[in-house]
């Protein structure tokens, strides 16, 4: 799924210094971290859904994360909607492809598959689901 590869860079730019550096001087806004939704500002949300969205795609692809424009703005326009109460928890999970049951599937148990990790991360940081 695009949106899980558009979670892992976003996700990325909180633990890599040097890709949150260089993603803060395509955007020209910001910090470079997008990696949640407290992290992303109202200026870096709108270089990203804006004329700054190809760019940020043809960057991350070539740090080997495929998705589309489209791709980026539906994920962003949902941590927006999410932020602001315009998303339930639940249709926020759905919208960007993280399933609640996958979830509670790896509780304290130790996962090894990336999109499970993703989704395991994506679930305590969103959601508030503790695993």
């Amino acid at each position: 799924m695009a949106t899980a590869s558009v979670l892992q860079f976003m996700q990325k730019t909180a633990e890599d210094e040097t890709l949150r550096h260089q993603l803060e001087e395509l955007l020209g806004v910001g910090d470079g971290n997008i990696s949640s939704e407290a992290d992303l500002d109202p200026a870096e949300s709108a270089a990203l859904k804006g004329e700054r969205a190809p760019v940020v795609a043809e960057f991350a692809a070539q740090q080997g994360y495929d998705f589309s424009v489209s791709d980026l703005i539906v994920v962003v326009d949902a941590f927006e909607k999410h932020q602001s109460g315009e998303l339930s928890d639940a249709d926020f999970a759905k919208l960007v492809g993280v399933s609640t049951s996958d979830t509670a599937l790896v509780e304290g148990t130790k996962v090894t598959n990336p999109m499970k990790r993703l989704t395991r991360y994506l679930g305590k940081t969103y959601l508030g689901i503790d695993a």
